[in-house]
């Protein structure tokens, strides 16, 4: 269960203010919210699915005392990058071909690859061993992901204006390097 909570947290507060983040508001203004977030879960759940495979197989090819400080530094790395931030895709501005759910998984699925909550997922399945924790990384970094970006479709639709991005990205950049700093001595 620690991998889940652990996840879930992780990814919920990184994907505050990120780009992947700001493509489901861009979604949301033009398909009911309830077809982006479905849209969003499937793009997330198989990115994910994928993060937590490359995870568990670079655990098992690299000791574990290296494997801990590389953990550690990627998570510090992905809390500067969060402070560093990130430009908005235009992925989201293309014509739907394949209506609303799939536009938005397909245009999500590909701003998320190479994205700082995808390197997460995959540092973080990397420090656990068992089937449970790489279900737990897997469903736990989904969840998370999707909340977030539920959050932020709603706030956005509700309040018209913009999220107090600066807050949230050094928050989301301190629970990074704080995780990174305890990967490293734990």
């Amino acid at each position: 269960m620690f991998s889940f909570f652990s996840s879930f947290l992780l990814i919920a507060v990184a994907e505050m203010g990120d780009k992947t983040q700001l493509v489901a508001l861009s979604f949301a203004t033009k398909y009911k919210p309830s077809k982006v977030i479905a849209g969003v879960f499937i793009a997330t759940a198989l990115v994910h699915l994928f993060s937590a495979g490359i995870g568990v197989f670079v655990n098992g090819i690299i000791p574990l005392n290296y494997l801990k400080i590389i953990i550690g530094i990627s998570f510090i790395g992905f809390g500067i990058w969060t402070l560093r931030g990130d430009k908005n895709d235009d992925a989201a501005k293309g014509k739907a071909k394949f209506g609303p759910i799939m536009t938005v998984a397909i245009a999500f699925f590909l701003a998320e690859l190479g994205d700082k909550t995808q390197l997460a997922t995959i540092s973080l399945a990397a420090q656990y061993h068992s089937l449970i924790d790489f279900i737990g990384v897997w469903l736990g970094s989904t969840m998370g992901m999707v909340l977030a970006d539920g959050l932020a479709i709603a706030i956005g639709i509700a309040a018209h204006k913009r999220l107090p991005e600066k807050a949230i990205k050094i928050a989301s950049a301190g629970i990074f390097i704080l995780f990174g700093i305890l990967a490293i001595f734990r």
